[in-house]
């Protein structure tokens, strides 16, 4: 069976990246708008009730206008929305299927789906078990920092590294940002951990096109029962037993780092998250390690894909 498949803002960075792994597949028929009706809303409404699935790669409130575009008597169109609209619409789906044990079949049977932000979905891979757990108190102050390739800031951030010629010392080294404390991913963050308040979070992007690393720091005094970091490693193993996608590391995670260090880059081009989980008494750090452009953007999006045509959840997406 061949699917019908619209990408609406396949020009940005995620959009051109789910339409290059979508060319790829032979059950998948990419429906093209021509540049010149792009913004037509009439044309636009004839590809979106046409297709199988119709992927939101735009801004929030453009990706609100393409949902109001869907016919009522319309139940066979699948909405997948990268923007940051719909992400805590309890009308939608969060698209993270490994959320927890029924959040798959969620996603299976939605209409529409959320895609879920990369910075978030480290953080909640990292904090929702445990939460969910009551390891982690839901008034727990949480912290996280999150560094990222540079293509996680779209067209316009990957211009100014890569089109700028030599890049100054600024450039050059990593550098902090949404410094205001109010990143848009913080809702997201909130809500699909169950934490009380949303955490201090303080993104940083480096000089590399792609892939990232979230750390969550864990005070164990703070936490509601007394646990080391073998114990957290442990329970990520279980909770996470089985998933495709998501990789808990050994307990002892030494001999795979590089020379001590954890590169951001080595699940690149992959939907691969590894979770890894540090710490001595007095302290935890967990950290999740994946692609942004993959298991943070278009692949999630494609896993999400996958699941609600019925088909393999593996499809077209590297391991």
């Amino acid at each position: 069976m061949t699917y019908k498949v619209f990408i609406d803002g396949r020009h940005g960075t995620t959009g051109l990246k789910i339409d290059e792994r979508l060319a790829l597949r032979d059950d998948v028929e990419i429906l093209t708008i021509p540049d010149a009706q792009r913004k037509d809303a009439t044309v636009k409404a004839e590809y979106i009730n046409s297709a199988d699935v119709v992927f939101l790669c735009l801004p929030d409130a453009a990706s609100k206008e393409s949902v109001s575009l869907l016919k009522p008597d319309n139940t066979r169109t699948r909405f997948l929305d990268a923007s940051t609209a719909h992400r805590t619409n309890p009308d939608w789906v969060y698209g993270l299927p490994e959320l927890n044990p029924g959040h798959r079949e969620r996603v299976r049977t939605a209409q529409k789906v959320a895609v879920p932000g990369c910075h978030a979905s480290g953080f909640i891979m990292l904090m929702h078990p445990l939460v969910a757990a009551g390891i982690v108190p839901a008034d727990y102050p949480a912290t996280t920092y999150s560094i990222t390739g540079y293509s996680g800031g779209g067209k316009e951030m990957i211009a100014s590294y890569e089109d700028a010629g030599e890049l100054g010392d600024a450039m050059r080294s990593p550098r902090f940002y949404a410094l205001g404390l109010a990143h848009k991913h913080l809702p997201e963050m909130q809500t699909l951990t169950g934490l009380a308040n949303k955490p201090l979070f303080t993104p940083i992007v480096g000089n590399f096109a792609q892939g990232m690393v979230v750390a969550v720091p864990l005070l164990p005094r703070l936490l509601n029962q007394p646990v080391s970091a073998a114990d957290v490693q442990h329970y990520f193993a279980e909770y996470y037993a089985g998933e495709t996608f998501i990789k808990v590391m050994p307990a002892d995670a030494t001999p795979l780092l590089d020379n001590g260090f954890l590169p951001a880059t080595a699940c690149n081009d992959t939907n691969r998250a590894e979770i890894f989980v540090f710490g001595h008494g007095e302290q935890i750090l967990l950290a999740a390690r994946f692609d942004n452009l993959g298991k943070g953007a278009s692949g999630a999006a494609i896993q999400c894909m996958n699941l609600m045509l019925g088909v393999d959840e593996a499809t077209g997406l590297a391991v």
